[in-house]
């Protein structure tokens, strides 16, 4: 059996799991939406672009968790094996990219009905109009997070439990990706409350773009690696380049989430001290103390170095799984491009001054 026949998604695919993935996903959704409305959790005021000021319920870790404990209990009691999700992967991608599709276009069609609406809301359906359409109390653009990553999450375990069913154990490389990626989705609802801070939360409006990205890009092509391990190709992984595997994800999630943590650190308390002296800063309004002081986007680059470490348990027999990274480098590329311009019309001349004591983008001495 060859490579590519090995990793074909589309070769189970048949008519009667359309109606199968159709039901699977209206109540993953559906659960997780009502998890997310009744779960208690901390709540955090946050003002958006437009100036409203809006509550969020600060509970995806809890959910994460328990929808982690339900799956875990479900598969080691055989009420549903999580193999279901990899034979049911196309079936998955097909309904999700209708609802994706759905979705927009009744957010588009809902924000064209407000007559009240700022000119600068008036974009189109890629975009979206809406900056923070609400049901039932829950802002839309942060409840999508969350089906987003524990999808993704299932999606990568949904691999773990195929490759153990079929060989009997799990490789090195599996067991490795599975602690990086379950470290990783953990870290992001650990540290939700950075997210309603983000660009795409304060100013993004929720259209296509955000929700396609949300439902259909992050669980059905960030999970490639995983994809890609079930059934091994090549030699294995072997302890050394494992524990070289292991310093490059530590390094870049120290990168990452230290960078993220420094400036929501200095955001709540401007007084803070980081890597043991007092923060220093321009004007009292821009960062220049810790990774700030070095680059101006170098959490990017920590993301990317995370990534980076997740295909590398793939080893190199195929050029694929390395599309992953270079999407992600390109998109972050492009979002720094992006913050250099708005940052240069929020703060002018001090921007300006940054730039001279951030010299680096994304990698020192490089870019």
């Amino acid at each position: 059996m060859g490579e590519l026949e090995l990793h074909n998604p589309f070769s189970a695919l048949s008519g009667e799991m359309i109606p199968e993935a159709a039901a699977m996903l209206l109540v993953f959704v559906v659960v997780l939406f009502a998890g997310s409305i009744l779960i208690p959790g901390r709540r955090i005021e946050m003002t958006d672009s437009e100036g409203t000021t809006r509550t969020y319920r600060l509970n995806g870790l809890a959910l994460f968790l328990i929808v982690a404990v339900v799956a875990c209990l479900a598969q080691f009691f055989g009420w549903f094996s999580l193999a279901t999700l990899y034979t049911h992967f196309v079936a998955l991608f097909v309904v999700t990219n209708v609802f994706a599709f759905g979705l927009s276009a009744w957010l588009y069609w809902g924000g064209s009905r407000n007559r009240e609406a700022p000119p600068e809301s008036q974009r189109g359906f890629l975009m979206g109009r809406d900056l923070n359409p609400v049901w039932f109390g829950m802002d839309l653009k942060m409840f999508s997070y969350r089906p987003s990553l524990i999808g993704l999450a299932l999606f990568n375990a949904s691999f773990a439990a195929v490759q153990y069913e079929t060989y009997g154990e799990l490789t090195l490389a599996m067991a490795l990706y599975q602690v990086f990626f379950f470290a990783y989705v953990f870290n992001y609802f650990q540290f939700e409350h950075g997210m309603i801070h983000t660009w795409d939360i304060v100013s993004e409006r929720f259209g296509w773009n955000l929700v396609w990205g949300d439902y259909v890009l992050v669980p059905f092509f960030y999970c490639i690696a995983g994809w890609w391990l079930v059934h091994p190709v090549g030699p294995p992984l072997s302890p050394l380049a494992a524990a070289g595997i292991v310093l490059l994800f530590v390094f870049g999630f120290w990168l990452f989430r230290g960078a993220n943590q420094q400036k929501h650190r200095f955001r709540q308390d401007p007084d803070i001290r980081i890597w043991g002296k007092p923060a220093e800063t321009l004007d009292g309004r821009l960062l220049v103390s810790g990774f700030w002081g070095i680059g101006r986007h170098l959490n990017y680059t920590g993301e990317i170095c995370v990534y980076i470490a997740f295909i590398l348990t793939t080893g190199f027999a195929s050029w694929v799984p390395f599309l992953l990274p270079a999407w992600l480098a390109g998109l972050l590329v492009h979002r720094s491009y992006r913050d250099e311009r708005r940052c240069r019309a929020k703060y002018g001349e001090l921007w300006e001054r940054y730039r001279q004591r951030a010299r680096f983008a994304m990698v020192p001495y490089v870019y």
